[in-house]
């Protein structure tokens, strides 16, 4: 199937963008598959059930798995409202244009900063959890320093594909995607055909997780499995400009993004509850890496190496996509001039149609990040712990952007409307995400110093006490007269 872009369709989407105040300098040679596997291996099921999967049986037990069903349906509704805002306000950058258009400058620019200190320290994260996948596959034993050159290392690639094009990182990010479900199937499968061990009613026998107390409390806990799964849906909005029409095609990527991703990680969840034997040595920490147990018993050690290879094209992809995300995102700040340093965020190669600057930063940043564990893990641990709070932070505010720009009379004019259903899933969003928020920011190691408690709200607020600590020393904002405030009808006056 041709993939060419017609003359007339190009002219109507620079036309729109034009409407909106801009005119790009991106290609838009990304595919609607393509920018769908963006937005999934974002997301990335392997990354984020691997990652998790330990802490969350052990906590709450094999019924954990129902918190991929209940944030689904939150994520769905959060991404209904971005569909809506994307088709109408299809610039690259995601959240703080759309943040911009809903509702002001100064608004829009914490939205910005909010999302974009958490890409930063979510790239950080992903490679640097590669790093002990890195040492398993190639059979040396995981030390600081080796995680550190392995985090590098990948990250080093992720930015060269990054700024190798948007055609290239379309392709890497189709292959990623293809690997990834490949895998996902491939590995869910055998394990539910020759090491089941469990049946479905297993899914809700918690195995005595959570102590004597309520188990919802254990339950909201490893819930977290499910809460920092949903969230790749956003990178199809920001490469906006580098998809062909992008009105109609981003939003069915971004609720793709949700059904296959969502569907892929319960899927892989599934089959490592029912097919780990001992689950009660789980829930005592005395299998603490349940998954490199199961894979080692389940394919030895030359398939488990297979495995791990697609584990760490899933990292890689990952990595890359929250690349691109981070650097669209910077360089939309700096096109509207919006923030120190703008000159250079806003420059633009035209040999591969990527902005150069923005995209070092993405890369920079997080290798200093992951540099620094080496003074201390113990406080690379503390900035991760912002990463998925920041994300969701960033993502409410948004929604309530939206909400707040309909009560005041915004129509959604795009190519993707909710009508009547749209005010009752913009508050059904804004709750679900409140409650995700408050469930992350839950202090649960009472045990623990005050301030490792709280680390998750603190981190939270140290982020957004800078962000306002710089908007009131160098109002860049009020400079930028790039559109804004626009979503809402001007009242006229007679």
């Amino acid at each position: 199937m041709s993939t060419s872009i017609s003359p007339e369709r190009n002219d109507s989407d620079a036309a729109h963008l034009a409407s909106l105040g801009y005119q790009s300098e991106f290609k838009r040679d990304m595919t609607p598959w393509a920018n769908f596997s963006l937005g999934f291996t974002y997301l990335s099921p392997v990354v984020g059930v691997y990652s998790l999967f330990a802490y969350a049986l052990a906590t709450g037990g094999p019924p954990m798995i129902w918190s991929f069903v209940i944030v689904g349906v939150g994520q769905f509704l959060v991404a209904l409202i971005f569909s809506e805002v994307v088709a109408q306000y299809p610039v690259v950058g995601g959240v703080y244009p759309w943040a911009r258009r809903l509702w002001g400058r100064r608004y829009a620019w914490m939205t910005g900063w909010v999302y974009l200190v958490a890409l930063l320290v979510t790239i950080a994260s992903v490679v640097y959890g590669a790093g002990p996948y890195i040492a398993t596959m190639f059979g040396f034993t995981p030390t600081v320093d080796t995680t550190i050159i392995c985090a590098l290392a990948i990250l080093a690639v992720a930015t060269i594909v990054n700024f190798m094009g948007t055609k290239v990182l379309a392709t890497a990010a189709i292959i990623g995607f293809t690997a990834e479900i490949i895998g996902a199937l491939a590995v869910g499968g055998w394990l539910l055909l020759t090491h089941r061990n469990h049946n479905l009613s297993v899914l809700f026998d918690s195995f005595g997780a959570g102590g004597g107390g309520s188990y919802m409390w254990a339950f909201a806990a490893a819930g977290l499995i499910g809460v920092y799964q949903y969230y790749g849906f956003e990178a199809c909005g920001d490469v906006a400009e580098e998809v062909p029409d992008p009105g109609r095609l981003i939003p069915k990527a971004m609720r793709r993004t949700i059904y296959i991703g969502g569907a892929a990680a319960t899927f892989v969840c599934l089959a490592l509850v029912l097919s780990v034997a001992d689950i009660p040595a789980v829930i005592a920490g005395q299998d603490t890496d349940p998954v490199t147990t199961l894979l080692d018993q389940a394919f030895g050690p030359v398939a488990s190496k297979m495995v791990l290879a697609i584990v760490l094209i899933s990292f890689l992809s990952c990595a890359m996509s929250l690349q691109a995300a981070a650097s669209r995102l910077a360089y939309s700040y700096g096109r509207d001039d919006m923030i120190l340093g703008s000159r250079f965020l806003k420059k633009f190669s035209q040999k591969r149609h990527v902005p150069p600057y923005a995209l070092l930063v993405a890369a920079v940043v997080p290798a200093v990040i992951v540099i620094g564990s080496k003074a201390s893990e113990n406080a690379l641990a503390k900035v991760i712990s912002f990463a998925a709070l920041g994300i969701y932070l960033a993502f409410q505010m948004v929604v309530l952007a939206a909400l707040r720009a309909r009560l005041k009379g915004w129509q959604p004019s795009g190519k993707y409307r909710l009508g009547r259903w749209g005010l009752p899933v913009n508050i059904a969003a804004l709750v679900y995400g409140v409650i995700a928020m408050v469930n992350m920011s839950w202090p649960r190691t009472p045990d623990a110093p005050w301030y490792d408690n709280y680390i998750v709200p603190l981190s939270g607020a140290v982020v957004i006490a800078i962000g306002a600590v710089y908007m009131l020393v160098h109002r860049t904002y009020g400079r930028s007269d790039a559109p804004y405030d626009d979503a809402i009808p001007k009242k006229t006056t007679v």
